[in-house]
């Protein structure tokens, strides 16, 4: 699982060499979004209903593959190769899972079309294809995006300050514990968030994604989040009908366990994305929109790059310009970041090295100590 080619990425040799864990300027950037707007080629901001319509009908085509191979032929392998078979299955049916759930994130944000009816219509179906409530992460995604790395505004990891620390977080850093948080993490992570806004923003009360009323949404957007509830009841049922015919054991080989694994991906890329000593948390004293959009790190999945459709090594790009279809964010990137200089950060550590660093050196934030940035928080680890 990637880390470090070369192949998709927009980097080159030289950046490679850098301190991926060099921290990243604070101070307001020598250049504005509409700088890097004028640095980027006009066509990168061309959506095509076409184009984006064939990666839809890819990455439909290989769920419908690796299915109909699944179904057919993995009953007639011996053991152990069955088995070896169906965990093959399993984590290459997920990571095209995860494909399909970037392109229903890119309609959230406009960039699958010019006509945001037909985008809210894909992104709904698929989204809901694979149990994620599409209007409701519209929403708060879209929140998440207005406020990025915010200690006060924004949705999504947040870190806690040293003093907002509970008591069983003393015993978390240590290998043991770090494996078990881990696994938590990673299987049940997207559950968590969905249902009692785990990592999101404090709103002082209960949150969660599937409740109209919930405090993340407004008055405007309570329908659609009723919507969305749909879509997932409308899923469930079919899934039940589908056990009921199949059997629970057949549904959860083919669809249950991808769908896990495809949690494990989501999960893993967006940690890795916006969890990283480099870049830094602001408070409201300090933020703002450029410095936050900024405050996010590109990686590099190898291979993996072309089925999560770039997500995760254009991130920076995608938070600048979320508009953008991930058939153009590689040319973009590679556009901006001679203009955005050490404002981009990349980190080619082999992955499964950097979410272990990651989970291990990302405890809380805090101020430096001395530092005249007073609403500047980095990443520690020293309970």
């Amino acid at each position: 699982m990637g880390g470090g080619g070369n192949m998709s990425n927009p980097t080159t040799k030289i950046e490679l060499k850098k301190n991926p864990l060099q921290r990243m300027p604070t101070s307001k950037p020598p250049f504005t979004i509409g700088d890097i707007k004028k640095a980027i080629p006009p066509h990168c901001f061309k959506r095509s209903l076409i184009h984006s319509f064939y990666y839809v009908a890819r990455d439909l085509s290989l769920v419908f593959a690796f299915y109909y191979i699944a179904s057919t032929y993995f009953h007639l392998l011996p053991s152990p190769y069955s088995y070896l078979a169906w965990i093959t299955y399993w984590i290459v049916q997920g990571c095209v899972f995860t494909g399909i759930w970037m392109i229903s994130h890119e309609c959230g944000h406009q960039a699958f079309s010019d006509y945001p009816w037909v985008d809210d219509t894909v992104g709904f179906i698929l989204h809901s294809s694979i149990l994620v409530p599409y209007f409701s992460l519209k929403y708060s995604h879209g929140r998440h995006h207005a406020h990025n790395n915010s200690l006060d505004g924004d949705q999504i990891y947040v870190p806690k300050i040293k003093a907002e620390l509970q008591w069983f977080y003393k015993y978390s850093n240590n290998p043991l514990v770090r494996m078990l948080l881990l696994v938590t993490a990673l299987t049940l992570g997207t559950f968590l968030y969905w249902t009692i806004n785990f990592t999101g923003k404090n709103y002082g009360r209960f949150a969660c994604h599937f409740d109209p009323y919930a405090p993340i949404y407004n008055d405007r957007e309570r329908f659609w989040i009723y919507i969305s509830d749909a879509g997932l009841i409308a899923t469930t049922y079919v899934l039940y009908c589908i056990a009921m015919a199949q059997g629970i054991a057949w549904l959860v080989c083919i669809y249950g366990m991808p769908l896990l694994f495809h949690n494990v991906f989501f999960v893993m890329v967006t940690f890795l994305n916006h969890n990283h000593l480099s870049v830094p948390h602001y408070d409201s004293s300090e933020w703002d929109w450029l410095r936050g959009a900024l405050a996010t790190v590109d990686r590099d999945y190898g291979m993996l790059n072309m089925i999560l459709h770039n997500f995760a090594d254009t991130h920076v790009l995608h938070h600048l310009f979320s508009t953008i279809p991930h058939y153009h964010a590689v040319e973009a990137t590679k556009a901006v970041k001679p203009l955005l200089g050490e404002y981009y950060q990349f980190d080619g550590t082999p992955i499964y090295k950097a979410l272990w660093r990651e989970l291990r050196e990302c405890i809380y934030v805090e101020k430096d100590e001395g530092s005249h940035d007073n609403g500047v928080f980095w990443f520690k680890n020293k309970l």
